[in-house]
């Protein structure tokens, strides 16, 4: 969610969400309706620069602006080859804008996808018609792709399922084809029930945990028991700093009833094993992340996953280098003037929260 870049202290809402369907009608589908080319640019900028200083080399987007989605996906990916990271974008698509707005980002998906490694994006099940899913997934074999689509991260999209469908929503995806791929990326899953982990845990599709953004939207935490080996962690647009996620994760597993720090790091890894498996460029060998990290105790073979859910964050990340590039060095962009960035970032912002 490269889209939300600009939202830290961007103006509160009329009045406080009730629940979580409140939140996304009067906060994010407010801002992500309000975004244009310019807006857009400005958020994968800075959303770049930062996640480049934390020691990212490669993003996994998804990107919504309903009323400016011809050419948004490629002006993310211009944005992202300019910093020097890799990327796999998608756009999200849904009915809850209309037809006009459904149809201009289906066009947009098939542009980028003739063109460059990407996905097909759904928002939620509750705002996908049955024949916007079916568009989606004839869209994404066509492309010899998968789908990247939040499921069942708030209780709501369940009953919605269940009352307009007479299925749960993993049931319903199946049903349709979206979990047959192994590039299908599903996001949060924190209410799947025990047929839809089964489905889940017999598909090749992969799950993506995403613990602050859960707490933060209070929406619960991911049971991971029994999901398999397919969890990998994302940040749902709240930071782009890996090494905070895996912290994150630690402390719900430990919340949860107890975790190794090792099965933190994992669901980092598998990060690097989802994009490797299936064939997407831009993370290979020659990326390389060096840190200046000076601990006061013993790091060695048998506590070094300690020292990553203990000890290291984005403050130690001092050099990246990305597909063979050097983006940052000594802490500092290589490849743009963060600068610049910042400083127009802040005019976007602005210009974006009057509109808010």
């Amino acid at each position: 969610h490269l889209y939300s870049a600009l939202a830290c202290g961007m103006p509160p809402p009329p009045r406080a969400p009730k629940d979580f369907p409140d939140m996304l009608r009067l906060v994010w589908w407010n801002l992500d309706r309000s975004l244009d080319a310019g807006l857009v640019r400005a958020c994968a900028l800075a959303g770049a620069v930062s996640a480049a200083k934390a020691g990212a080399t490669f993003i996994v987007d998804h990107h919504s602006s309903p009323r400016a989605a011809r050419g948004s996906l490629a002006v993310i990916a211009e944005a992202l080859d300019e910093v020097g990271l890799g990327h796999l974008l998608c756009l999200e698509l849904s009915d809850r804008d209309g037809p006009a707005a459904r149809d201009a980002g289906l066009r947009e998906t098939g542009r980028h996808l003739a063109k460059r490694q990407g996905l097909v994006g759904l928002h939620a099940s509750f705002t996908v018609s049955d024949s916007l899913l079916r568009r989606a997934v004839a869209l994404a074999r066509d492309h010899g792709t998968g789908l990247h689509v939040h499921v069942a991260e708030a209780p709501e999209d369940e009953e919605h399922c269940l009352r307009r469908h007479g299925r749960r929503v993993l049931e319903r995806f199946s049903a349709a084809g979206a979990l047959d791929c192994p590039k299908t990326l599903l996001a949060h899953g924190l209410h799947l029930d025990a047929a839809e982990r089964r489905l889940l845990r017999e598909s090749p599709a992969w799950l993506v945990q995403n613990p602050e953004s859960n707490r933060h939207n209070g929406v619960g935490e991911l049971d991971a028991a029994g999901l398999g080996e397919r969890v990998l962690l994302g940040t749902d647009g709240m930071h782009g700093d890996m090494l905070a996620s895996v912290r994150a994760a630690y402390h719900a597993g430990c919340a949860a009833g107890g975790m190794a720090p090792l099965d933190a790091y994992r669901r980092l890894r598998r990060a690097h094993d989802y994009l490797s498996s299936n064939g997407f460029a831009g993370d290979g060998p020659n990326n390389l992340v060096v840190l200046d990290y000076r601990p006061p105790t013993p790091f060695g073979p048998d506590n070094w996953a300690a020292h990553v859910v203990y000890g290291l964050g984005a403050a130690h990340v001092e050099s990246v280098v990305s597909s063979g590039r050097l983006i940052v060095e000594e802490r500092r962009l290589k490849t743009v003037d963060e600068d610049k960035v910042v400083a127009a970032a802040r005019k976007e912002a602005l210009r974006l929260w009057r509109r808010l």
